[in-house]
């Protein structure tokens, strides 16, 4: 039941994400229901399907996972090197930087990155349905975001106050993440055992 749920949230979430790409699709909603109530329904979708992908995946986790390959043990390692990178990527999002210039979509690159690194180190049927699922859906938005006209591209400001701000903020939240966040409500230790 878990897996359903699962890729049924999947299917809802990344369905509101894809119709961000389709441009003509995306202006005729915003003139039928305003903009506020674009964002609005995008929102409300999106957190309907993002609850039941933690709903499912939990469930599945719960009613044991199904493994399709036994990662080496290495691979925990590049995950959790990884995953620095994207912690800092997604804080770029919120500071105008030179890492957020040089990415272009610093989300899009922090989600890809996440995917990627828990898709090396997780070999479980549900694993590799959710990471897989995202990091295709990160290609798949890059790509898009590429060939369109009407986005504004980050330019990077004079200095680099922002980017070391960037840096600290991306390790401290990192930290946090490895710390608190991913053993507490995860259940799965970062560092150490």
């Amino acid at each position: 039941m878990g897996l359903i749920v699962l890729v049924l949230g999947l299917l809802v979430f990344l369905a509101t994400h894809v119709f961000v790409s389709m441009r003509g699709a995306r202006a005729a909603a915003i003139a039928r229901v305003g903009l506020n109530g674009y964002r609005v329904l995008f929102s409300l979708v999106s957190i309907g399907g993002l609850v039941l992908i933690v709903w499912g995946f939990a469930h599945y986790r719960a009613g044991g996972m199904i493994d399709v390959w036994s990662p080496p043990a290495f691979t925990r390692h590049i995950t959790v090197a990884l995953m620095l990178f994207a912690v800092v990527f997604m804080t770029a999002v919120f500071f105008p930087s030179h890492i957020k210039a040089r990415l272009k979509y610093p989300m899009l690159a922090s989600v890809k990155t996440w995917a990627l690194a828990h898709l090396i180190s997780n070999g479980d049927l549900g694993s590799i349905l959710l990471f897989g699922t995202f990091l295709a859906w990160g290609v798949f938005a890059r790509i898009s975001a590429k060939r369109r006209v009407d986005d504004v591209v980050p330019v990077a400001p004079s200095g680099y106050t922002n980017d070391i701000i960037v840096v600290v903020l991306g390790i401290v939240v990192y930290l946090a993440l490895g710390f608190v966040f991913h053993p507490v409500f995860i259940g799965v230790p970062v560092f150490g055992k």
